[in-house]
Protein backbone atom coordinates (compact mmCIF):
# COMPACT_ATOMS: atom_id res chain seq x y z
CA UNK A 1 0.00 0.00 0.00
CA UNK A 2 1.17 3.80 -0.49
CA UNK A 3 1.34 6.15 1.97
CA UNK A 4 -0.20 8.78 3.89
CA UNK A 5 -1.38 10.70 1.01
CA UNK A 6 -0.05 8.85 4.88
CA UNK A 7 -2.01 7.01 3.18
CA UNK A 8 -2.93 8.79 0.13
CA UNK A 9 -5.25 10.82 -1.48
CA UNK A 10 -8.76 8.79 -2.09
CA UNK A 11 -11.23 9.35 -5.31
CA UNK A 12 -14.02 7.67 -4.92
CA UNK A 13 -16.03 6.04 -7.82
CA UNK A 14 -19.34 5.25 -7.44
CA UNK A 15 -20.45 1.37 -6.76
CA UNK A 16 -23.06 -0.84 -8.49
CA UNK A 17 -26.06 -1.50 -6.66
CA UNK A 18 -29.63 -0.28 -5.97
CA UNK A 19 -30.11 3.42 -6.78
CA UNK A 20 -32.25 4.13 -3.61
CA UNK A 21 -31.45 2.99 -0.26
CA UNK A 22 -33.99 0.66 1.82
CA UNK A 23 -36.57 2.83 2.59
CA UNK A 24 -37.58 0.22 5.76
CA UNK A 25 -34.78 1.92 7.31
CA UNK A 26 -35.44 5.60 8.15
CA UNK A 27 -32.29 8.20 7.78
CA UNK A 28 -31.46 10.44 11.15
CA UNK A 29 -32.24 13.97 10.55
CA UNK A 30 -28.59 16.17 9.70
CA UNK A 31 -27.99 18.73 13.11
CA UNK A 32 -29.69 22.03 11.96
CA UNK A 33 -26.60 24.49 12.13
CA UNK A 34 -26.45 27.86 13.95
CA UNK A 35 -25.71 31.15 12.51
CA UNK A 36 -21.86 31.09 12.05
CA UNK A 37 -19.44 33.49 14.16
CA UNK A 38 -16.93 35.64 11.98
CA UNK A 39 -13.73 33.61 11.52
CA UNK A 40 -10.33 34.78 12.87
CA UNK A 41 -7.45 34.90 11.01
CA UNK A 42 -6.00 32.49 10.45
CA UNK A 43 -8.25 29.83 11.38
CA UNK A 44 -6.75 27.66 14.53
CA UNK A 45 -6.80 23.96 13.39
CA UNK A 46 -6.49 22.93 16.81
CA UNK A 47 -8.91 21.90 20.30
CA UNK A 48 -10.30 18.94 21.76
CA UNK A 49 -13.49 19.98 20.41
CA UNK A 50 -11.96 20.14 16.63
CA UNK A 51 -10.21 17.35 16.59
CA UNK A 52 -13.49 15.63 17.89
CA UNK A 53 -15.87 17.03 15.80
CA UNK A 54 -14.47 19.40 12.58
CA UNK A 55 -17.08 19.17 10.41
CA UNK A 56 -19.31 22.57 12.04
CA UNK A 57 -16.14 24.73 11.58
CA UNK A 58 -15.36 22.65 7.68
CA UNK A 59 -19.13 24.24 7.17
CA UNK A 60 -18.29 27.41 8.71
CA UNK A 61 -15.07 27.93 6.08
CA UNK A 62 -17.16 26.87 2.83
CA UNK A 63 -19.70 28.99 3.20
CA UNK A 64 -17.27 31.86 3.43
CA UNK A 65 -15.26 31.22 0.68
CA UNK A 66 -12.84 28.16 -1.13
CA UNK A 67 -9.02 29.35 0.87
CA UNK A 68 -8.90 30.00 3.83
CA UNK A 69 -5.53 30.50 6.26
CA UNK A 70 -5.25 28.46 9.03
CA UNK A 71 -2.98 27.60 11.61
CA UNK A 72 -1.99 24.03 13.38
CA UNK A 73 -0.93 23.19 16.90
CA UNK A 74 2.67 22.93 15.85
CA UNK A 75 2.58 26.45 14.30
CA UNK A 76 2.08 25.71 10.85
CA UNK A 77 0.66 27.52 8.37
CA UNK A 78 -1.41 27.24 5.57
CA UNK A 79 -3.84 27.51 3.14
CA UNK A 80 -6.69 25.07 3.32
CA UNK A 81 -8.80 24.63 0.48
CA UNK A 82 -12.33 23.88 1.14
CA UNK A 83 -15.67 22.85 -1.15
CA UNK A 84 -15.86 19.54 -3.05
CA UNK A 85 -15.50 21.33 -6.51
CA UNK A 86 -12.54 23.89 -5.42
CA UNK A 87 -10.98 20.39 -3.62
CA UNK A 88 -10.80 18.83 -6.92
CA UNK A 89 -9.39 21.73 -8.96
CA UNK A 90 -6.39 22.11 -6.28
CA UNK A 91 -5.78 17.82 -6.53
CA UNK A 92 -5.13 18.63 -10.39
CA UNK A 93 -3.45 22.03 -10.81
CA UNK A 94 -0.30 21.70 -12.63
CA UNK A 95 0.69 24.83 -10.53
CA UNK A 96 0.81 23.46 -7.00
CA UNK A 97 3.75 21.01 -6.71
CA UNK A 98 4.45 18.01 -4.22
CA UNK A 99 8.11 18.88 -3.85
CA UNK A 100 9.52 20.07 -0.44
CA UNK A 101 12.29 22.15 -2.20
CA UNK A 102 9.31 24.76 -3.41
CA UNK A 103 8.49 25.29 0.56
CA UNK A 104 10.03 28.98 1.80
CA UNK A 105 11.99 29.32 5.05
CA UNK A 106 8.82 29.97 6.98
CA UNK A 107 7.61 26.88 5.85
CA UNK A 108 10.63 24.55 6.66
CA UNK A 109 10.93 26.15 9.79
CA UNK A 110 8.29 25.05 11.26
CA UNK A 111 6.49 21.99 9.32
CA UNK A 112 9.73 20.23 8.08
CA UNK A 113 10.19 18.83 11.74
CA UNK A 114 11.63 15.50 10.68
CA UNK A 115 15.84 15.99 11.48
CA UNK A 116 18.56 15.83 9.11
CA UNK A 117 20.21 13.61 7.91
CA UNK A 118 16.77 11.53 8.06
CA UNK A 119 14.81 14.12 6.31
CA UNK A 120 17.05 13.85 3.13
CA UNK A 121 17.14 10.49 3.48
CA UNK A 122 13.62 9.00 4.33
CA UNK A 123 11.55 12.10 2.12
CA UNK A 124 12.10 11.57 -0.98
CA UNK A 125 9.22 9.23 -1.67
CA UNK A 126 6.04 9.46 -4.03
CA UNK A 127 4.70 11.93 -2.07
CA UNK A 128 6.86 14.83 -2.12
CA UNK A 129 7.84 14.44 -5.90
CA UNK A 130 6.45 15.82 -9.06
CA UNK A 131 6.16 14.55 -12.21
CA UNK A 132 8.25 13.69 -14.51
CA UNK A 133 10.43 11.95 -11.31
CA UNK A 134 6.78 10.78 -9.63
CA UNK A 135 5.80 9.37 -12.95
CA UNK A 136 8.70 6.96 -13.12
CA UNK A 137 8.84 6.23 -9.09
CA UNK A 138 5.32 5.66 -9.58
CA UNK A 139 5.56 2.96 -12.39
CA UNK A 140 8.19 0.46 -9.94
CA UNK A 141 5.01 -0.21 -7.72
CA UNK A 142 3.83 -2.65 -10.90
CA UNK A 143 1.23 -4.54 -10.56
CA UNK A 144 1.42 -4.87 -6.59
CA UNK A 145 -1.61 -3.38 -5.56
CA UNK A 146 -3.69 -3.53 -8.57
CA UNK A 147 -7.34 -4.80 -8.34
CA UNK A 148 -7.27 -8.29 -10.03
CA UNK A 149 -4.34 -9.07 -7.83
CA UNK A 150 -6.22 -7.58 -4.36
CA UNK A 151 -8.85 -10.09 -5.51
CA UNK A 152 -6.55 -12.90 -5.64
CA UNK A 153 -5.81 -12.54 -2.04
CA UNK A 154 -8.75 -11.71 -0.42
CA UNK A 155 -9.30 -15.01 1.29
CA UNK A 156 -5.71 -14.65 2.34
CA UNK A 157 -6.81 -11.39 4.13
CA UNK A 158 -9.74 -13.39 5.64
CA UNK A 159 -7.51 -15.47 7.12
CA UNK A 160 -5.90 -12.42 9.05
CA UNK A 161 -8.86 -10.99 10.25
CA UNK A 162 -10.19 -14.04 11.71
CA UNK A 163 -7.32 -15.21 13.02
CA UNK A 164 -7.28 -11.54 14.99
CA UNK A 165 -10.88 -12.45 16.02
CA UNK A 166 -10.44 -15.68 17.62
CA UNK A 167 -7.48 -13.89 19.68
CA UNK A 168 -9.86 -11.79 21.49
CA UNK A 169 -11.60 -12.31 24.77
CA UNK A 170 -14.85 -14.67 23.76
CA UNK A 171 -17.08 -12.43 25.84
CA UNK A 172 -16.92 -9.01 27.02
CA UNK A 173 -15.13 -7.36 25.46
CA UNK A 174 -11.96 -5.68 23.60
CA UNK A 175 -9.48 -2.93 22.48
CA UNK A 176 -10.50 -2.96 18.93
CA UNK A 177 -7.52 -0.67 17.83
CA UNK A 178 -4.64 -2.76 19.56
CA UNK A 179 -6.51 -6.40 19.34
CA UNK A 180 -7.77 -5.53 15.57
CA UNK A 181 -7.17 -2.64 13.72
CA UNK A 182 -3.72 -1.73 14.61
CA UNK A 183 -2.78 -5.35 13.24
CA UNK A 184 -4.72 -6.31 10.43
CA UNK A 185 -3.70 -3.38 8.51
CA UNK A 186 0.45 -4.45 8.76
CA UNK A 187 -0.52 -8.37 8.12
CA UNK A 188 -1.71 -7.29 4.96
CA UNK A 189 1.04 -4.81 4.13
CA UNK A 190 3.85 -7.48 5.02
CA UNK A 191 1.68 -9.93 2.54
CA UNK A 192 1.18 -7.55 -0.50
CA UNK A 193 4.95 -6.18 -0.05
CA UNK A 194 6.85 -9.17 0.22
CA UNK A 195 7.97 -8.60 4.21
CA UNK A 196 10.05 -11.08 5.37
CA UNK A 197 8.22 -13.18 8.41
CA UNK A 198 10.94 -12.53 10.67
CA UNK A 199 10.92 -8.96 10.16
CA UNK A 200 7.49 -8.38 10.02
CA UNK A 201 7.25 -9.59 13.49
CA UNK A 202 9.43 -7.20 14.79
CA UNK A 203 7.74 -4.29 13.20
CA UNK A 204 6.82 -1.58 15.94
CA UNK A 205 3.59 -0.09 15.29
CA UNK A 206 4.78 3.04 17.30
CA UNK A 207 7.39 3.97 14.48
CA UNK A 208 4.57 5.24 12.52
CA UNK A 209 4.12 7.62 15.00
CA UNK A 210 7.20 9.66 12.71
CA UNK A 211 4.66 11.15 10.79
CA UNK A 212 3.13 12.96 13.53
CA UNK A 213 4.47 16.34 14.15
CA UNK A 214 6.33 16.52 17.06
CA UNK A 215 8.80 20.36 17.15
CA UNK A 216 12.13 20.76 18.08
CA UNK A 217 11.20 22.85 21.17
CA UNK A 218 8.36 19.73 22.02
CA UNK A 219 8.91 17.85 25.70
CA UNK A 220 8.49 14.92 23.00
CA UNK A 221 10.87 15.05 20.69
CA UNK A 222 13.61 12.97 22.14
CA UNK A 223 11.08 10.01 21.85
CA UNK A 224 10.35 11.06 17.96
CA UNK A 225 14.17 11.31 17.11
CA UNK A 226 14.52 7.44 18.93
CA UNK A 227 11.50 6.26 16.66
CA UNK A 228 13.49 7.27 13.64
CA UNK A 229 16.63 6.13 13.95
CA UNK A 230 14.96 2.84 14.68
CA UNK A 231 12.73 2.93 11.73
CA UNK A 232 15.89 4.08 9.95
CA UNK A 233 17.75 1.02 11.04
CA UNK A 234 14.39 -1.10 10.45
CA UNK A 235 14.82 0.05 6.79
CA UNK A 236 18.17 -0.62 6.49
CA UNK A 237 18.05 -4.03 7.43
CA UNK A 238 14.58 -4.57 5.03
CA UNK A 239 16.49 -3.82 2.10
CA UNK A 240 19.44 -6.40 3.22
CA UNK A 241 17.35 -9.32 3.76
CA UNK A 242 15.70 -8.56 0.08
CA UNK A 243 18.94 -8.14 -1.26
CA UNK A 244 20.45 -11.49 -0.18
CA UNK A 245 17.10 -13.23 -0.59
CA UNK A 246 16.36 -15.08 -3.82
CA UNK A 247 14.30 -12.74 -5.87
CA UNK A 248 10.88 -13.86 -5.77
CA UNK A 249 9.32 -10.54 -8.29
CA UNK A 250 7.66 -8.93 -4.71
CA UNK A 251 7.63 -5.06 -4.70
CA UNK A 252 10.24 -4.92 -2.01
CA UNK A 253 12.54 -6.86 -4.29
CA UNK A 254 11.55 -5.23 -7.00
CA UNK A 255 12.42 -1.46 -5.70
CA UNK A 256 15.95 -2.73 -3.99
CA UNK A 257 16.70 -4.29 -7.99
CA UNK A 258 15.81 -0.80 -9.57
CA UNK A 259 18.14 0.86 -7.03
CA UNK A 260 21.08 -1.69 -7.50
CA UNK A 261 20.54 -1.10 -11.55
CA UNK A 262 20.32 2.44 -11.25
CA UNK A 263 16.79 3.76 -11.38
CA UNK A 264 16.46 4.67 -7.64
CA UNK A 265 19.13 6.49 -5.33
CA UNK A 266 19.59 5.23 -2.40
CA UNK A 267 17.53 8.05 -0.45
CA UNK A 268 14.43 7.32 -2.95
CA UNK A 269 14.94 3.49 -2.26
CA UNK A 270 14.53 3.95 2.21
CA UNK A 271 11.99 6.73 1.56
CA UNK A 272 9.70 4.40 -0.79
CA UNK A 273 10.26 1.45 1.69
CA UNK A 274 9.85 4.33 4.67
CA UNK A 275 6.56 5.51 2.47
CA UNK A 276 5.20 1.75 2.19
CA UNK A 277 5.77 0.24 5.75
CA UNK A 278 4.00 3.89 7.31
CA UNK A 279 1.51 5.48 4.96
CA UNK A 280 0.27 2.08 4.03
CA UNK A 281 -1.04 1.09 6.87
CA UNK A 282 -1.21 3.41 9.81
CA UNK A 283 -4.20 5.26 7.42
CA UNK A 284 -5.87 2.05 7.17
CA UNK A 285 -5.76 1.48 10.93
CA UNK A 286 -7.48 4.98 11.35
CA UNK A 287 -10.08 4.28 8.86
CA UNK A 288 -11.18 1.73 10.59
CA UNK A 289 -11.52 2.83 14.06
CA UNK A 290 -12.58 6.25 12.69
CA UNK A 291 -15.91 4.45 10.50
CA UNK A 292 -16.71 2.26 13.87
CA UNK A 293 -16.59 5.65 15.79
CA UNK A 294 -18.98 6.98 13.15
CA UNK A 295 -21.15 3.80 13.26
CA UNK A 296 -21.51 3.78 16.85
CA UNK A 297 -22.72 7.21 16.86
CA UNK A 298 -25.32 5.89 14.24
CA UNK A 299 -26.91 3.00 15.01
CA UNK A 300 -29.98 2.78 12.93
CA UNK A 301 -27.33 2.97 10.13
CA UNK A 302 -25.42 0.19 12.19
CA UNK A 303 -27.86 -2.04 12.56
CA UNK A 304 -29.08 -1.52 8.91
CA UNK A 305 -25.77 -3.11 7.44
CA UNK A 306 -25.78 -5.63 10.47
CA UNK A 307 -29.26 -6.68 8.37
CA UNK A 308 -28.01 -6.17 5.15
CA UNK A 309 -24.60 -7.85 4.61
CA UNK A 310 -24.71 -7.09 0.72
CA UNK A 311 -24.71 -3.21 0.90
CA UNK A 312 -20.71 -3.37 3.15
CA UNK A 313 -19.04 -1.99 -0.42
CA UNK A 314 -21.25 0.83 -0.71
CA UNK A 315 -21.07 1.22 3.03
CA UNK A 316 -17.47 1.56 2.98
CA UNK A 317 -17.44 4.05 0.23
CA UNK A 318 -20.10 6.41 2.58
CA UNK A 319 -18.40 6.18 5.66
CA UNK A 320 -15.07 7.42 4.06
CA UNK A 321 -17.05 9.92 2.04
CA UNK A 322 -18.50 11.04 5.68
CA UNK A 323 -15.24 10.76 7.94
CA UNK A 324 -12.83 10.06 6.21
CA UNK A 325 -8.69 9.02 8.02
CA UNK A 326 -7.05 11.28 5.91
CA UNK A 327 -8.59 14.53 6.76
CA UNK A 328 -5.90 17.00 4.84
CA UNK A 329 -3.66 16.22 2.33
CA UNK A 330 -0.23 16.85 2.57
CA UNK A 331 1.51 20.32 1.53
CA UNK A 332 1.57 21.69 -1.97
CA UNK A 333 3.33 24.53 -2.78
CA UNK A 334 3.51 27.20 -5.46
CA UNK A 335 6.63 28.17 -7.35
CA UNK A 336 5.17 31.98 -7.95
CA UNK A 337 2.93 33.91 -6.65
CA UNK A 338 -0.61 32.67 -7.70
CA UNK A 339 -4.02 33.23 -7.70
CA UNK A 340 -5.74 30.20 -6.28
CA UNK A 341 -9.50 30.86 -6.28
CA UNK A 342 -9.87 34.27 -6.07
CA UNK A 343 -7.24 34.61 -2.99
CA UNK A 344 -3.19 35.18 -3.67
CA UNK A 345 -0.58 33.31 -2.47
CA UNK A 346 2.53 34.13 -2.01
CA UNK A 347 5.31 31.33 -3.63
CA UNK A 348 7.15 28.78 -0.98
CA UNK A 349 3.60 28.89 1.32
CA UNK A 350 1.84 25.59 1.82
CA UNK A 351 -1.41 24.44 0.50
CA UNK A 352 -3.53 22.04 2.07
CA UNK A 353 -6.36 20.50 0.65
CA UNK A 354 -9.44 19.39 3.17
CA UNK A 355 -10.67 16.19 1.36
CA UNK A 356 -12.81 15.75 4.84
CA UNK A 357 -14.60 19.24 4.18
CA UNK A 358 -15.28 18.20 0.12
CA UNK A 359 -17.12 15.15 1.14
CA UNK A 360 -19.36 17.26 3.16
CA UNK A 361 -20.13 19.55 0.24
CA UNK A 362 -23.79 19.77 0.17
CA UNK A 363 -23.29 20.94 -3.77
CA UNK A 364 -22.28 17.80 -4.50
CA UNK A 365 -23.75 15.76 -2.18
CA UNK A 366 -27.10 16.18 -1.48
CA UNK A 367 -27.92 15.65 2.47
CA UNK A 368 -23.97 15.57 2.68
CA UNK A 369 -24.36 15.27 6.52
CA UNK A 370 -26.45 12.53 6.60
CA UNK A 371 -24.82 9.38 6.57
CA UNK A 372 -26.76 7.12 4.38
CA UNK A 373 -25.07 4.06 4.01
CA UNK A 374 -26.75 3.10 0.62
CA UNK A 375 -25.51 6.68 -1.25
CA UNK A 376 -25.15 6.61 -4.81
CA UNK A 377 -23.49 8.12 -6.65
CA UNK A 378 -20.68 8.75 -4.18
CA UNK A 379 -17.51 9.94 -5.79
CA UNK A 380 -16.15 11.17 -3.21
CA UNK A 381 -12.09 12.40 -2.72
CA UNK A 382 -11.17 10.57 0.42
CA UNK A 383 -8.37 8.63 -1.89
CA UNK A 384 -7.04 11.93 -3.59
CA UNK A 385 -7.50 12.64 -7.17
CA UNK A 386 -5.34 13.27 -10.02
CA UNK A 387 -1.50 12.05 -10.79
CA UNK A 388 -1.26 11.59 -6.46
CA UNK A 389 -4.76 9.72 -6.57
CA UNK A 390 -3.73 6.69 -3.44
CA UNK A 391 -1.91 3.61 -5.66
CA UNK A 392 -3.63 1.40 -2.96
CA UNK A 393 -6.93 2.75 -2.95
CA UNK A 394 -7.74 -0.90 -4.12
CA UNK A 395 -6.25 -2.38 -1.35
CA UNK A 396 -7.21 -0.12 1.30
CA UNK A 397 -11.03 -0.94 0.20
CA UNK A 398 -10.51 -4.20 0.52
CA UNK A 399 -9.18 -4.53 4.06
CA UNK A 400 -12.01 -2.05 5.12
CA UNK A 401 -14.42 -4.27 3.58
CA UNK A 402 -13.12 -7.46 5.29
CA UNK A 403 -12.49 -5.83 8.50
CA UNK A 404 -15.66 -4.36 8.97
CA UNK A 405 -17.95 -7.60 7.85
CA UNK A 406 -15.69 -9.60 10.08
CA UNK A 407 -16.05 -7.68 12.77
CA UNK A 408 -19.90 -7.36 12.52
CA UNK A 409 -20.99 -11.05 11.88
CA UNK A 410 -18.35 -12.50 14.54
CA UNK A 411 -18.96 -10.13 17.23
CA UNK A 412 -22.72 -9.80 17.75
CA UNK A 413 -24.13 -6.67 19.61
CA UNK A 414 -20.84 -4.97 18.94
CA UNK A 415 -21.26 -1.34 20.39
CA UNK A 416 -19.12 0.95 22.25
CA UNK A 417 -17.71 0.10 26.05
CA UNK A 418 -18.62 3.67 27.74
CA UNK A 419 -18.87 7.48 26.57
CA UNK A 420 -17.48 7.95 23.18
CA UNK A 421 -16.79 11.45 23.86
CA UNK A 422 -14.53 10.60 26.01
CA UNK A 423 -12.39 8.41 23.33
CA UNK A 424 -9.33 10.71 22.85
CA UNK A 425 -8.54 10.83 19.18
CA UNK A 426 -4.94 11.47 17.69
CA UNK A 427 -3.14 14.71 17.45
CA UNK A 428 -1.99 14.11 13.85
CA UNK A 429 -2.37 17.14 12.08
CA UNK A 430 -3.63 15.98 8.63
CA UNK A 431 -5.08 12.01 9.80
CA UNK A 432 -8.32 11.51 12.06
CA UNK A 433 -8.17 8.61 13.93
CA UNK A 434 -8.34 7.01 17.79
CA UNK A 435 -5.11 5.48 19.62
CA UNK A 436 -8.00 3.50 21.75
CA UNK A 437 -11.58 1.68 20.62
CA UNK A 438 -12.91 0.11 23.85
CA UNK A 439 -15.80 -2.15 23.15
CA UNK A 440 -18.04 -4.53 24.17
CA UNK A 441 -19.99 -7.51 22.40
CA UNK A 442 -22.50 -10.56 23.55
CA UNK A 443 -19.72 -13.61 22.38
CA UNK A 444 -17.64 -14.13 19.71
CA UNK A 445 -18.86 -16.47 16.97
Amino acid sequence: MPVPEPVCPFAGRALPGPATPSAAVPLPEPMPLREPAPLPDPVPLSGRAYKRDPYPLYHRLREAGPVHRVRFPSGVAAWLVTGYAAARDALTDPRLGKNHALGNAAWRRRASIMPEPQHSQLQVHLLHQDAPRHTAMRDLLGDAFAPRRVAGLRPRFQQFADRLVDALPATGGADLVAGFAARFPFLVLAEVIGLPDELAARFDRDWGKVVQPVGPEDPGRPAYEARLRALQGYIAEVVSAKRTAPADGDLLARLVAAHDDGALTREELDSMVFQLLVAGQEPVTNQISTMLMTLFRHPGQLDRLRAEPALLPRAVEELLRHDGAFELTTWRFFAEDSDLHGTRVPAGDSVIVSLAAAGRDGSQFPDADTLDLGRTPNAHLAFGHGAHFCPGAALARTELQIALGTLLARLPGLRPAGDLDAVEWIPADLARGVDRLPVAYDRRL
